[in-house]
């Protein structure tokens, strides 16, 4: 990796791996991108992003040993040791990178009265290490919640410098992800400082609605809700959540928004599938829109994979009529691997010694650097720290001349 000093503010061809599997536990995001660093400004050029599916035997060992289920140390060690052989394949089927940063497999975010009090992600780092030969960070939550801050969502870091570049005259921005859990960014305003949090179930309850009844892992482009009725007596009910009306920062995840919590709260109503994805969908869109409307949002650019989702989407521009949603593809980020383009921005900061929390955006004490370093092949050998974070983060090209 190339340092950058004080006499020579520009630094080129710094090529960041990004890994992460979401709430969706699914599979293993990878974006490679290029960060060039010229003062205030990081441009960031995604050279390569791809999914690579868990094996379907990893993935039911990991569905298991999530929440309302019951796991030990053993399954723990080898999930721990699978998972971070599974990303260790994934980086090695992607183009060579400088450093690594590894999100994991969040297992179980501890909350207890609105307080995060600990997170668990698994995936052990020197696997990718050894297979690569290249510096990994990982770990990256931990260090916020023992700041005291909800160490989610981690994505704000990325967001504000990237929501900076829009134009005024659109109005406040916001960025939305819509994964597993829907998590929104709110840009600052005038006399209001930025803010994030997690807005409650994306796919969450919709893939678990459709996974017991059918064994398909989700509603393929939108189907079943568009076939449904929202039942509005089960939407109610969903919507009383407590969750929802607590006020930001917070964070939450499947240990609330599980297959138990569906069919506790649904189960009575005896729904068909088609109105039950239809119901869920519309909370989604629901409780992701009441906050779109409550922060005054004139645009937000949205990614993760309920971008694909047509009922989704449609239903979230019913109920957002005049804001602007804008696919994070047009600001050059793949809507699929927004988070992991995210986490190798994340992964960038830690190399170079820069905080990657936004302390009004996860609650906690102060910005913090993130993660653990995990040694390649050879000497450990980082950028020259930098005194302060880019500014600005603006997705393109990189010139060829300067790598």
């Amino acid at each position: 990796m190339e340092a950058a000093t004080s006499r020579n503010p520009r630094e080129v061809g710094v090529r960041v791996l990004g890994l992460i599997s979401g709430t969706s536990h699914d599979g293993i995001d990878c974006a490679l991108v290029r960060w060039s660093r010229d003062g205030d400004l990081l441009t960031g050029a995604v050279e390569h992003t791809g999914t690579v599916p868990y094996p379907p035997g990893l993935r039911e060992m990991i569905v298991a040993a999530l929440p309302p289920g019951r796991t030990d140390m053993g399954e723990i060690c080898r999930l721990d040791t699978l998972v971070g052989r599974a990303f260790a394949e994934a980086a090695a089927a992607c183009p060579a990178a400088d450093l690594v940063c590894s999100h994991g497999q969040t297992m179980f975010h501890w909350v207890e009265d609105g307080r995060v009090r600990g997170t668990l992600q698994l995936g052990q780092p020197a696997w990718i290490a050894e297979r690569l030969g290249v510096p990994v960070v990982s770990d990256l939550r931990v260090r916020d919640v023992a700041a005291g801050g909800q160490g989610a969502p981690l994505v704000s870091a990325f967001d504000l410098p990237l929501l900076s570049g829009l134009p005024a005259t659109w109005g406040r921005a916001g960025a939305l992800n819509l994964g597993g859990i829907a998590n929104l960014t709110v840009a600052p305003a005038a006399a209001e400082p930025p803010t994030a949090y997690d807005t409650g179930p994306a796919s969450a309850l919709i893939d678990a609605a459709v996974r017991a009844a059918t064994g398909m892992p989700y509603d393929e482009d939108g189907r079943l809700a568009a076939a449904g009725r929202v039942h509005e007596g089960l939407l109610a009910e969903l919507l009383a959540e407590p969750y929802y009306h607590r006020p930001p920062p917070k964070t939450t995840g499947k240990e609330l928004f599980h297959a138990g919590y569906l069919e506790r709260v649904a189960g009575p109503y005896g729904l068909g599938l088609p109105d039950l994805v239809a119901t869920l969908t519309a909370l989604t869109a629901e409780t992701v829109a009441a906050e779109i409307r409550r922060h005054r949002l004139g645009v937000v650019v949205v990614s993760g994979g309920g971008v694909r989702n047509p009922a989704l989407m449609r239903a979230l521009r019913e109920r957002t009529e005049g804001v602007r949603l804008l696919p994070s593809d047009e600001l050059g980020v793949p809507s699929d691997a927004k988070e992991a383009v995210a986490f190798s921005y994340l992964g960038w900061l830690t190399a170079h010694g820069l905080p990657g929390t936004v302390p009004a955006c996860t609650g906690a004490a102060g910005a913090r650097m993130l993660g653990t370093v995990t040694p390649g092949r050879g000497p450990l050998r980082l950028p020259e720290p930098l005194a302060e974070p880019p500014r600005r983060v603006r997705m393109g090209t990189v010139d060829p001349h300067t790598v």
